[in-house]
């Protein structure tokens, strides 16, 4: 059996994962069932990924259609919550994953509310009524451990001003400069679905990884969930370039004590040591305005949402006047502070 699908023991109804209650959940008759104390189905089954070209609905039989990413989704005509198995196991099976705790509606209404407090957005965006789609979806990560030798050479200078006598000196110190590092990184995360775009997903962060759970495919019951499209291997560029800024930040912030200081030559050796496969909650929307579709995404645990609203050119040639007014003033405020005139 390759297509999973959770049943209610007592009245044979489709149960899902409930955000709000962090069980699986039969709507039906109200049966809870704990994840993390009950057996995962797909455990019992031996699957070699990628043997399974067509899927049918156990419910009703249909084909399920799915991409070749996909590995949750609900059956299009009867709207039974589905797990590929195939598409998780093997070397496809996640290790971890950080459930979703906002439920649909909790989702629509924090969007609705971040749409409204849009300071530069038309007025007609803002009432937040086009919301054309919305997807609950399992995106897919690699949690990188990354360990970081740097050897870093540069110059610095120590400056001291004093007086002897009439005379005035500035006394300049020069120095060579060494500074070696051992940098360790845990749980870089990287989306490894190139459906999603990598900008968008980066700005999602940071992901609660106290909420992080062993993987079960209950999880995944009710929501969609794409397979990863990339490996730890792939993505291990991308990751590098992350921490880039850390490492920079880390280097400079071990000098002190001198006047100035730049390095001439840095040396990084960075080191997959692990990478884990994760799914992380995204709410995606679609949405209409002006007939134009804009896509933003939330944290399906934290709620943050991120995305590119379009602005009201009326609204922003407003806010720039606005604070050209106000700079203006304080410049003119300061200038009477210190007892001159600004024209």
């Amino acid at each position: 059996m390759n297509v999973i699908e959770y049943k209610c023991p007592n009245c044979g109804g489709g149960m899902v994962f409930d955000s709000e209650k962090g069980t699986l959940t039969c709507h039906s008759c109200g049966r809870q069932d704990n994840i993390e104390q009950s057996q995962d189905p797909l455990g019992q089954q031996t699957i070699q990924a990628g043997e399974v070209q067509e899927y049918h609905c156990t419910s009703c039989g249909a084909v399920i259609i799915a991409d070749v990413d996909t590995a949750a989704t609900t059956c299009n005509f009867c709207g039974s919550a589905v797990v590929l198995g195939d598409r998780l196991s093997g070397r496809l099976a996640p290790s971890l994953v950080i459930p979703f705790s906002i439920s649909k509606e909790q989702a629509t209404q924090a969007f609705k509310k971040w749409c409204r407090n849009g300071l530069l957005t038309p007025s007609g965006f803002m009432a937040a009524n086009r919301i054309k789609g919305m997807t609950g979806v399992y995106v897919p990560f690699w949690l990188y451990e990354l360990h970081n030798k740097v050897d870093a050479h540069g110059h610095a200078t120590k400056v001291r001003t004093y007086t002897m006598g009439d005379y005035r000196y500035t006394e300049t110190k020069h120095f060579d400069i060494y500074r070696g590092l051992r940098l360790n990184y845990l749980r870089v995360p990287i989306d490894a679905s190139k459906k999603m775009d990598d900008k968008l997903m980066d700005r999602l962060e940071p992901f609660p990884y106290e909420q992080l759970k062993s993987f079960k495919t209950p999880y995944l019951a009710g929501y969609a969930a794409e397979k990863y499209s990339y490996t730890e291997t792939d993505l291990l560029p991308r990751a590098k370039d992350k921490i880039r800024q850390y490492i920079e930040e880390s280097i400079s912030s071990s000098v002190s004590g001198y006047t100035t200081f730049h390095f001439t030559d840095r040396q990084i050796d960075t080191k997959m040591r692990n990478a884990e496969y994760c799914m992380v909650p995204v709410w995606m929307f679609q949405y209409d305005f002006n007939r134009k579709s804009y896509t933003f995404a939330m944290n399906g645990q934290t709620g943050k949402v991120v995305g590119k609203p379009p602005l009201s050119m009326g609204k922003v040639a407003a806010w720039f006047a606005g604070v050209t007014s106000f700079s203006f003033l304080a410049l003119k405020l300061i200038s009477w502070a210190m007892g001159g005139g600004f024209l």
